[in-house]
């Protein structure tokens, strides 16, 4: 199982982007997935979470009603459109597929919010 994000970049506040996260090797339809971030200097957060039929989904209460998680299994692919960007969401993020026997982490995308 392997995890590929992107979409990353840099925005200026209250700018937008989608991330993504491809997941190869195996079907996402076995994975609940989950964004998290970590800032400089600070501890890696979760950001949302979603599960696996796609039926579900929990925030941050910091990025919620601005971030919207979705998945498209057909595509094993994991969006995260990130709308009215702030200055304290800049951070490398990245997605994390969960089962009951596995946790894979992706090599991670930087976002930076900044004028």
């Amino acid at each position: 199982l392997q995890l590929v994000e992107s979409g990353g970049g840099l925005v200026q506040p209250g700018g937008s982007l989608r991330l993504s996260c491809v997941v190869s090797g195996e079907s996402l339809d076995y994975y609940a997935i989950g964004w998290f971030r970590q800032a400089p200097g600070k501890e890696r957060e979760g950001v949302a979470c979603i599960s696996r039929s796609g039926g579900g989904s929990n925030y941050a209460d910091s990025v919620k009603g601005r971030f919207t998680l979705s998945r498209d299994n057909a595509k094993n692919t994991v969006y995260l459109q990130m709308n009215s960007l702030k200055p304290e969401d800049t951070g490398v993020y990245y997605c994390n597929a969960v089962s009951l026997a596995t946790s894979r982490w992706g090599q991670g995308t930087q976002v930076t919010v900044s004028s």
